[in-house]
């Protein structure tokens, strides 16, 4: 007995594969959506830091965080923050330094060249924002429903983190 068969029996196949298709799509837009940052670095002559770290780079912002906050507040998602994070600082394009209460944590946050990347990609999601409104791709409706959908499937995921084991 295949697998797909077994969950046949166990749940409605359907909301399966409708499952797996959101998966599959969820990934694949957060790829394609590092595409779009690259290929808007390649048009403005952005060649020295990559599309994940520009992307950390606008979630930043002119906050003044830790390593941990970065996950933990969904900045970034990456199991590589660490390495990311000193090639910024080393590129100039963020300031760290070590917490008052405790030594091992450092804080970083932008210097104005990180605000001028931050801004580059400010800039291509204004864009799109508006060029989704406009060609009527989304609306404010859609836009909030599918919103609330996915902040729904976080809260669910991140039970089970929590509370499976």
């Amino acid at each position: 007995m295949s697998m797909h068969s077994r969950l046949g029996e166990t749940q409605d196949f359907s909301f399966f594969t409708g499952y797996l298709d959101t998966l599959a799509l969820v990934e694949r837009l957060h790829r394609l959506l590092l595409d779009v940052i690259k290929d808007e670095f390649e048009r403005v002559g952005v060649l020295e830091i990559n599309a994940v770290q520009g992307l950390l780079l606008f979630n930043i912002g002119d906050n003044e965080v830790t390593a941990g906050e970065l996950k933990s507040r969904g900045y970034y998602q990456g199991s590589n923050v660490s390495y990311n994070l000193k090639k910024l600082v080393d590129a100039g394009y963020m300031h760290h330094q070590k917490c008052e209460m405790d030594r091992r944590s450092v804080r970083v946050r932008l210097t104005e060249k990180g605000r001028h990347i931050s801004g580059i990609v400010a800039k291509l999601f204004e864009r799109h924002a508006e060029g989704l409104k406009a060609r009527g791709v989304l609306e404010p409706g859609g836009l909030e429903e599918i919103t609330s959908s996915l902040r729904r499937m976080e809260r669910y995921w991140g039970d089970q983190i929590r509370y499976i084991y």
